[in-house]
């Protein structure tokens, strides 16, 4: 084959190959960019105070002037929705930063030193993984008492777990490796080996499970909130919206069906953006 055909040829196999396994990242990428985008800017998309009360306008059906109608306060849906993106998604990221951050260097420290580390720091993560997470979430929440701060503080206490586990699992393995055997011939501290040289090895599965764990988030944030215990009204929140039209189902679908599926997309799209990454590492990784 003439170098003109292998350098024609090369790039079509590398672009035949990077599709297919970018599909679920790229979706993930296109709704975070849409979320990110509102957002910051909410303002672009609506000219509606989502707080303003409107009685000559209560519970109106989908329209040119409300997209997503009104409630029964007569506030805009569609502007409700737009700046509750903002709160859900600080919601979502804001209890997934924590827990990542503590629970990578739990499981790290775990894994590494073994022993009397490891046995307590698994015997605490035992604890917590006795009792189902929206459980523990809910009782924490009803003792401090509702609001996003609290919420926040709640998720922080219990989602810090799963992280400990998948990077303990990694470390396990990581430290019997010769870069790690080399790292300690050399000398350097263990605080060194742990965090420059195992730590970027193993984190992946971490950063893969956070993405999808926000997710998870914000739908805890949003059963919290329809459970009565998570955000206060009348501070614009999906979960909150949807609780807010529970009783207007029948006559006003769309307080909770158009909330409900904004969710539910946004979901999506960070559930597509962990597969992406996982089969980008994955493939990377052979």
């Amino acid at each position: 084959m003439s170098d003109h055909n292998a350098a024609v040829t090369r790039p079509a196999r590398r672009k035949s190959l990077f599709i297919p396994r970018s599909i679920s990242l790229t979706c993930g990428l296109i709704v975070l960019a849409i979320v990110v985008v509102v957002a910051l800017f909410p303002g672009i998309f609506t000219h509606y105070d989502p707080t303003l009360t409107d009685p000559m306008s209560m519970l109106k059906a989908p329209s040119a002037a409300h997209w997503f109608g009104t409630d029964n306060y007569g506030r805009d849906i569609f502007a409700r929705v737009i700046y509750g993106t903002r709160i859900d998604i600080l919601i979502g990221v804001g209890c997934v930063i924590v827990p990542f951050i503590f629970g990578s260097l739990m499981g790290l420290f775990a894994g590494y030193y073994g022993g009397k580390v490891d046995a307590v720091i698994m015997r605490i993560l035992d604890v917590f993984m006795a009792f189902p997470f929206l459980v523990m979430v809910i009782a924490i929440v009803a003792i401090l008492g509702s609001g996003i701060r609290n919420m926040l503080i709640a998720m922080w206490v219990v989602g810090w777990k799963e992280y400990a586990r998948l990077v303990r699992s990694e470390v396990l393995v990581a430290r019997q490796s010769e870069y790690v055997q080399a790292a300690k011939t050399m000398g350097y501290s263990e605080l060194r080996v742990i965090l420059r040289h195992i730590m970027p090895n193993v984190i992946s599965s971490a950063i893969i499970y956070g993405a999808s764990d926000i997710v998870m988030c914000m739908g805890t944030a949003a059963s919290l909130s329809y459970l009565g215990i998570g955000v206060k009204p009348p501070t614009p929140e999906w979960g909150a919206i949807i609780n807010e039209g529970k009783a207007f189902i029948q006559t006003a679908w769309w307080i909770t069906v158009i909330p409900g599926a904004v969710l539910a997309f946004v979901g999506w799209g960070f559930s597509m953006l962990g597969d992406g990454l996982s089969d980008l590492l994955r493939a990377d990784g052979q």
